[in-house]
């Protein structure tokens, strides 16, 4: 679908038993109900994601046990976060919406499917970053090397799809197609985002740059929320709906992510300050500031096309803000959200049958830098 873009003026497994009909659903307002559903998706698919992990080889199930934070580099129990389970938990919680409780319950190895293509997306993305820290720990390639951080993310991919090709369920079929076909999107968005990396600071467009963060994070959580649909029976515009708010949702989600690339707190995002700015990453805010047409966006020009310093990433951070490049990220986000809210009453009009679903949409767009 075409749509216009304002340039800115001035973002072997084992299962778990679930309960599906006693536990009351989360209500919009209630404060915590992301939060809830968070801790909820994790305490499903932990179980899921350990077994299957605990099928691979050593040295591949060390990695990959180190990678989610549940192992130290030499193997002794660790109490590190596995992540915040935003993906797992739009499965669930578009079963949910889509299918009721029972939806869930059943949804719990589609979830852990996608989690674990997340993470395969991680590993490889440190390694291309060059990124040394995640989720406030060395990440894996700076521990084991790059050649165990690029196998285990294969691997972990490999589990994904083996996890809905063994699936029972009747969506596993359907379910294991849509992951594979993510993936290659997964793939293509990466290779541009790479290939803009290469190039000058006035040869990215914002369209360009756009289309490449959909392909890169909205593309996952449409699936998630699609493959949620299908294992609850939805019908093929109810799937597409999901696949459309999620895709929105996502593209929010990566707006506010890289607001926070550039001003977040390392004491909160677990990386180093400007970390994007000092690998001159084109990210969204970036793009937009460098098309903005203001003398700021010439500044910016001029200061990206030469070697990072560690003393001007400051100045970076407050020259692609004058240039209104944080300022559009957040207006974008919103609106962005505000179509995945439109997509989401197509599929499911009950507001409170949907509530899972808006809280966690709200989630992703309302960390704080």
């Amino acid at each position: 679908m075409t749509e216009s873009i304002t340039e800115p003026k001035t973002g072997r497994t084992t299962e778990r038993t679930t309960r599906t009909t006693t536990e009351p659903e989360p209500r919009p307002g209630d404060g915590h109900e992301a939060t809830i559903l968070l801790e909820r998706a994790r305490a499903a698919v932990d179980p899921v994601l350990r077994a299957a992990i605990g099928s691979l080889p050593d040295p591949m199930r060390r990695i990959a046990l180190y990678h989610f934070g549940w192992e130290h580099a030499d193997g002794t129990p660790a109490q590190g976060g596995s992540g915040k389970a935003i993906r797992p938990a739009l499965v669930l919680a578009a079963a949910s919406a889509t299918g009721g409780p029972a939806a869930r319950a059943v949804a719990v190895r589609a979830a852990a499917a996608v989690e674990l293509v997340h993470n395969f997306t991680l590993l490889h993305d440190d390694v291309m970053d060059r990124d040394t820290t995640r989720r406030h720990r060395p990440t894996v390639w700076t521990v084991f090397g790059d050649t165990d951080a690029i196998l285990a993310g294969d691997a972990l991919q490999a589990l994904a799809l083996r996890l809905l090709a063994e699936d029972p369920h009747p969506a596993g079929r359907a379910a294991v197609a849509r992951l594979a076909d993510c993936v290659i999107e997964l793939c293509a968005g990466q290779h541009a985002d790479t290939a803009m990396e290469r190039s000058a600071p006035g040869e990215v467009t914002l369209a360009e740059t756009l289309a490449m963060a959909e392909a890169k994070t909205g593309a996952l959580l449409g699936c998630a929320c699609a493959i949620g649909a299908l294992y609850a029976d939805a019908g093929d515009a109810e799937v597409a709906a999901m696949d459309a708010f999620g895709r929105a949702a996502g593209l929010a989600f990566q707006l506010i992510d890289d607001v926070i690339g550039i001003w977040g707190d390392p004491r909160r995002t677990g990386k180093p300050a400007g970390a994007d700015l000092a690998a001159r990453k084109k990210s969204l805010p970036v793009v937009a500031a460098l098309t903005s047409g203001t003398p700021a966006a010439a500044e910016l020009a001029a200061l990206y096309a030469v070697p990072h310093r560690k003393e001007t990433l400051e100045h970076i951070a407050r020259t692609v803000e004058r240039a209104g490049g944080r300022d559009w990220a957040q207006t974008q986000a919103a609106d962005r959200m505000a179509r995945a809210m439109q997509e989401v009453a197509r599929a499911v009009p009950d507001p409170e049958a949907a509530g899972g679903l808006l809280a966690l949409a709200e989630f992703v767009t309302r960390r704080s830098t």
